[in-house]
């Protein structure tokens, strides 16, 4: 037995640009990814049903025998496990109309099983987490942090603070993996759990509000003020003042200025003094460009700061206006505020934007990953190239070009 995490066609157009360059199941929410979360609970091998482009990177895995066929959106907890380890084969499990999961007896019949239906569904017993609109990240990353502490640290014993200036309250909801270095920081796990992953560190000043987690060897800078339902992924470097806000993985927000109902992609870097505004002035709920839709939807929430997509960039005290979207591998940079959408491989700022084209986006990738000892390889520069092309139509100015040409 195996799984199979499937992209929801009906959901995975809303979830860009992070779907761009990933799985619906590879988006974090929380202190793991969806795809983690799966493999935690079921403990069985994960494969995923994907874009063409992106297989090479995230492979199905075995195409025969019998396979658990999960939606990659939705974030399981006890009772829906169980729901799914209970199908037997041919039966299926919905949420209303949307499939949650499938019990096949030949994952090579998986497209024709979901087109023709299954010999017995069942309901939910419970709502499900549905991540089905990019905000919705942030907006259950608190819930989810909880959950997954609870999962991970369940047995286990936490390795002790270790540092005799270093302040905790409520030291029971924190969990401390081995290697992890703090030095005077503030921990307070009064209003949600703090778990900090394996050779992470708490530097100096740092004060850290739950729910939070840190990731595998990220970094909490000197001063930095992280006020609650954060999720640092792995291999990440953050200071300044951060709320409510997911970093993937490899991406740093080094300096001062803050950043506030966001989502950052992996390889993304946030120049000093970058600030984001998460609340509009007269209080009204926020619309971000949907990619979709093709224009601005209401979120229907107040608070919504910015979306940026993967090896995306921006400069020194940039200013980012209430929900943002960056593409992939945009450059910003410059005074004033750019404007609410910038599409994938976007060079430039508020005084206007040229392509920042595939061989240059090549050259930062290749300095950026050697960096972490990655390779910039094949797989990746394929994936960049696929959505270079899908994204052409986004940038207008392109279009202005050739027609005076």
């Amino acid at each position: 037995m195996h799984v199979l995490l499937f992209d929801d066609p009906a959901i995975r157009p809303h979830l860009l640009p992070f779907t761009f360059t990933r799985p619906i199941a590879g988006l974090r929410c929380g202190i793991l990814t969806l795809a983690e979360k799966w493999q935690h609970r079921l403990q069985l091998p994960i494969g995923y049903l994907t874009e063409f482009y992106l297989q090479a990177k995230y492979p199905a895995g075995p195409t025969q025998g019998p396979a658990l066929v999960i939606n990659g959106a939705i974030c399981p907890d006890d009772t829906l496990v169980q729901q799914v380890q209970r199908l037997q084969a041919g039966e299926a499990l919905y949420s209303g109309q949307l499939l949650v999961a499938a019990h096949l007896a030949d994952a090579s019949q998986v497209a024709e099983l979901i087109q023709d239906g299954f010999q017995k569904t069942h309901e939910v017993v419970e709502p499900v987490t549905i991540i089905e609109q990019v905000w919705h990240l942030f907006l259950y990353n608190g819930a989810e942090i909880r959950r997954d502490f609870d999962l991970l640290t369940k047995g286990r014993q936490s390795e002790p603070v270790g540092d005799a200036h270093t302040i905790v309250y409520a030291p029971e909801n924190i969990f401390i993996e081995p290697g992890v270095k703090i030095r005077a920081a503030i921990l307070n796990a009064e209003n949600g759990p703090i778990y900090l992953g394996k050779d992470s560190q708490i530097h100096e000043g740092a004060i850290i509000r739950g729910p939070f987690a840190l990731g595998e060897q990220s970094h909490i800078n000197p001063g930095a003020k992280m006020r609650g339902d954060n999720c640092v992924g792995p291999y990440c470097k953050v200071g300044g003042e951060v709320a409510n806000s997911i970093f993937f993985a490899y991406s740093n927000k080094g300096h001062e200025g803050y950043l506030g109902n966001s989502v950052i992609g992996e390889w993304c870097n946030l120049g000093a003094d970058t600030n984001t505004s998460n609340l509009k002035n007269n209080y009204a709920p926020v619309k971000i460009w949907s990619h979709a839709a093709g224009r601005f939807v209401n979120t229907g929430q107040q608070f919504c700061g910015l979306m940026m997509g993967d090896h995306s960039k921006c400069g020194i005290n940039t200013m980012f206006n209430t929900g943002t979207v960056v593409g992939v591998a945009a450059n910003i940079f410059g005074a004033g505020f750019p404007r609410t959408f910038i599409p994938s491989f976007s060079w430039g700022g508020a005084a206007g934007f040229e392509t920042f084209k595939l061989p240059k986006v090549t050259e930062v990738a290749e300095r950026v990953m050697a960096r972490r000892q990655l390779e910039y390889d094949a797989v990746e520069q394929s994936i960049m190239q696929h959505v270079f092309e899908a994204t052409a139509k986004d940038r207008v100015w392109e279009k202005a070009v050739r027609n005076e040409e």
